[in-house]
């Protein structure tokens, strides 16, 4: 059977993922019984959420299989078994996928190394530059802003004039306080950056620049560090969102996060508003009070 050798491949495991244990008590503790279809009766809980028994028996396997993996015993995991933890847990399908990524044999933690840097090709930066009416940055690895045209820099911030390190979105969000001013709806907004960080680090355990920028916010900044231990995971593909702007105040913007088909690791992110509205009207009085495109983003980022 199927969960028997599995469960018998478990046995020579160590206790070491970590990620995996705790996103599956975290999504276990956030899904109430009756949501699940359980019946329970008033009074009888201690713990919020559902227990491991519970979970257990919605995935069709045993209670001590589910507590052996949610303690980080996961090697040779099915993916049929996770894929019925997944539907007892109500994961969405981009949670289903990092638990997926999750599952997987993991690296030692002293196995950390730093990645390449990255650099924007001269055809993708004249076409950033090229884009005088829409805000468009090209994000690479944790976020990081490889490069950014005129209408983006005077949006958010001038990224080309910060130290290298620095031009990180998730960091400008947490540790420069224009950001808090500038999104109406900053807590909604930094958590889903940090939802983002989240999904690149379950693909990049290994990434040793994204362990400084980690332990940099968690040590700043208090809501970074509680958001950081909700493990949740967000893809930011498109969406809407609205800023308050110093200069032409609010306007809602809508982006779109588009892959580079040469490079899957960058993308192109553009931030338009619709046609005929007062974002629109707002953004063109912005595009020309800013400067000139700059050559930016033919460097490497490190």
């Amino acid at each position: 059977m199927d969960h028997l050798l599995e469960r018998n491949s478990l046995e020579a495991m160590s206790e070491g993922n970590t990620e995996l244990r705790a996103f599956l008590r975290t999504r276990r503790a956030r899904l109430a019984p009756e949501d699940a279809g359980l019946n329970t009766q008033p009074g009888s809980r201690r713990v919020p959420g559902l227990r491991r028994e519970e979970v257990a028996r919605l995935a069709g396997v045993s209670t001590d299989y589910y507590i052996r993996l949610e303690r980080g015993r996961n090697l040779n995991v099915s993916e049929s078994v996770l894929t019925a933890l997944a539907r007892a847990l109500r994961l969405d399908e981009t949670e289903r996928i990092h638990l997926l990524t999750l599952a997987k044999p993991q690296r030692s933690p002293s196995s950390h190394r730093f990645m390449p840097g990255q650099r924007v090709r001269p055809g993708l930066s004249r076409t950033l530059n090229a884009l005088t009416e829409v805000p468009a940055l090209v994000i690479g690895r944790r976020c990081d802003v490889l490069a950014a045209n005129a209408l983006a820099r005077a949006l958010y911030t001038d990224f080309d004039a910060l130290p290298r390190r620095e031009r990180n979105l998730v960091r400008f969000l947490f540790l420069d306080t224009a950001a808090r001013q500038l999104y109406v709806d900053w807590p909604e907004a930094a958590r889903s950056a940090v939802a983002g960080l989240r999904l690149y680090a379950g693909r990049n355990p290994d990434d040793a620049q994204l362990a400084e920028l980690v332990d940099e916010l968690s040590a700043r900044d208090g809501d970074f560090r509680r958001w950081w231990a909700d493990h949740d995971v967000h893809r930011h593909s498109y969406g809407a969102y609205r800023l308050r702007h110093p200069l032409v105040g609010e306007l809602t913007l809508n982006y779109e996060a588009l892959a580079h088909t040469a490079d899957p690791e960058q993308i192109l992110a553009l931030h338009t508003a619709e046609p005929g509205s007062s974002a629109e009207q707002a953004l063109r009085r912005l595009a020309s009070w800013s400067p000139a495109p700059a050559a930016n983003g033919l460097s490497t980022h490190r």
